[in-house]
């Protein structure tokens, strides 16, 4: 199959699955940047060359994945920054709000926090915050698509949508991350986002253009998707945990792993999972072509 002319995000959208693809992340420090963003969130230094190297040498260390975000549409810049702090660990998620005037009270921030309960160093956030990857110089599939759906998202809920920088798949692109839970869509045309986030505030979980949660691996994101095809469940209905020692199904090769799933009214089903290869294609727009897989549930079987 021949992908040559497609942007990346077409090329994937030809047989490429959804489901397994969110980058997994429990940890966000989202930093408010307007203006123009780099490559690189860390690497082009767009935060200042003094602080760069001491918060990317932070939040390497907490396991903090640095996001900066923007309102959508052009504003003008008051000095003061609205910083988020996340955790998207599953049923343990949470998210406050803090302002700063100076980019080194960053460093005044213990990262590491974000592994445990909410720390009381901002404002609890309640309104889900909406993030909308739009981070044009890492891939152009963002901005183009993401830009329309983080401003047709704006004017629906105004207070809680952000442009930010790379989530992760850009070739899923238009991208959006719910927070403080991680919910990752892709896919999505300006409509259906809009009916997601709405959905999502009626607390269920929508599988229109949904790639997992960003707090658990692919193999569990594979699985509670698959539980979640066959039993009409809310969005806080099911917990899901990795099977460390599972037997290999079908071909041990290609053998992704397993994850029981466990519904709070006490059903439980064991999914297996296998990783499938496709054609190779870009990753990014104007990248050389390289070999392309995804994880994929091969099996699901309720525990009695």
């Amino acid at each position: 199959m021949m992908f040559t002319g497609l942007s990346c995000s077409a090329a994937a959208a030809i047989d490429i699955p959804l489901p397994g693809s969110a980058t997994r992340v429990s940890g966000w420090l989202c930093v408010e940047q307007p203006g123009a963003w780099g490559r690189d969130v860390i690497g082009d230094e767009v935060l200042g060359p003094e602080l760069t190297p001491e918060l990317a040498a932070r939040t390497k260390a907490a396991q903090v994945r640095p996001t900066l975000i923007r309102r959508p549409g052009r504003s003008e810049f008051t000095g003061v920054r609205t910083i988020l702090l996340v955790s998207s660990r599953p049923g343990e998620s949470w998210c406050e709000r803090l302002e700063i005037t100076e980019l080194k009270q960053l460093l005044d921030l213990d990262l590491h926090l974000l592994t445990g309960p909410a720390p009381g160093l901002g404002a609890p956030v309640a309104d889900s915050p909406i993030l909308v990857c739009t981070h044009g110089k890492r891939d152009q599939c963002c901005a183009l698509l993401g830009r329309p759906i983080a401003a047709r998202l704006a004017t629906e809920y105004p207070d809680r949508v952000w442009e930010c920088s790379h989530t992760g798949g850009h070739r899923f692109a238009p991208a959006m991350v719910l927070l403080p839970t991680g919910l990752t869509f892709g896919r999505l045309d300006e409509d259906a986002a809009v009916a997601v986030v709405a959905a999502a505030d009626r607390g269920e979980l929508p599988l229109t253009g949904f790639r997992g949660r960003s707090g658990c691996s692919p193999v569990e994101q594979v699985a509670e998707i698959a539980v979640r095809e066959r039993v009409p469940v809310l969005a806080n209905d099911l917990a899901v945990s990795a099977v460390p020692d599972a037997e290999p199904t079908g071909d041990p090769a290609t053998f992704a792993g397993a994850a029981l799933v466990a519904h709070r009214d006490g059903r439980r089903w064991l999914v297996t999972a296998h990783t499938v290869s496709y054609a190779p294609r870009q990753a990014s727009c104007g990248a050389a072509p390289k070999s392309a897989t995804a994880v994929v549930a091969d099996g699901i079987r309720e525990l009695r």
